[in-house]
């Protein structure tokens, strides 16, 4: 039986709290935090009715989680790829992009860039503890929470879609197809604060269209 993704991580052994996390550990914790991510940011853009999500706490906050059932199981994919790619090192960005559907524009852009140097070393040089990684963490998600006080208001239909620059020998599901970068010509940058688990950094930016 599937386990629900925004519960697995919660049986991390206590004792990672005091030291630092392995390979595998920080695979798990950055792929949950691209899970509550996404969650939120399709919540607080409105691609979403409200009533799609209920509200759970997470990293010390209110954070909202998808109830519907198709971006549920679509989402929990989504997560298991990435911790793959992160433990084996095969990924450098993982981009959320919001888009007209009548026009298709690109109107806003969530990037997150990800550095995976560092998992070839056993036990990395100044790895952070648990604790230290949760509050960067939660400083960022405070940040993408709040990005609603200065985005503009999205007043038309829009859609997502995901892009994860992969290495070429990565596996990938077979649902998965090339594009382009869907970048934003002229928009707005705003950078995000990063959180570093020893093994991954985790760095984010929104770009989005200028509202004339």
């Amino acid at each position: 039986q599937e386990k629900d993704v925004s519960r697995r991580f919660e049986t991390m052994d206590t004792a990672q709290a005091v030291g630092s996390v392995t390979l595998q550990g920080s695979a798990q914790i950055v792929a949950e935090f691209f899970d509550y991510s996404i969650n939120n940011i399709l919540f607080q853009r409105g691609l979403y009715d409200e009533t799609y999500f209920s509200r759970e706490k997470r990293y010390g906050l209110p954070l909202m989680i998808t109830k519907d059932k198709e971006l549920k199981d679509y989402l929990r994919k989504v997560t298991s790829s990435l911790e793959g790619w992160l433990a084996a090192g095969t990924i450098s960005h993982v981009v959320l992009v919001i888009e007209d559907v009548e026009t298709k524009d690109v109107i806003e852009r969530w990037q997150f860039n990800i550095d995976c140097e560092k998992i070839q070393e056993t036990t990395p040089q100044n790895a952070p503890p648990l604790k230290k990684i949760q509050e960067g963490i939660r400083n960022l998600m405070r940040q993408l929470v709040s990005s609603v006080s200065f985005l503009p208001v999205i007043e038309t239909k829009c859609d997502f879609d995901l892009l994860f620059y992969t290495e070429k020998d990565a596996e990938r599901p077979a649902s998965m197809r090339m594009t382009d970068e869907r970048l934003i010509e002229g928009g707005q940058d705003v950078a995000l604060r990063d959180f570093n688990t020893g093994y991954h950094k985790v760095e984010g930016k929104i770009s989005y269209k200028c509202i004339e």
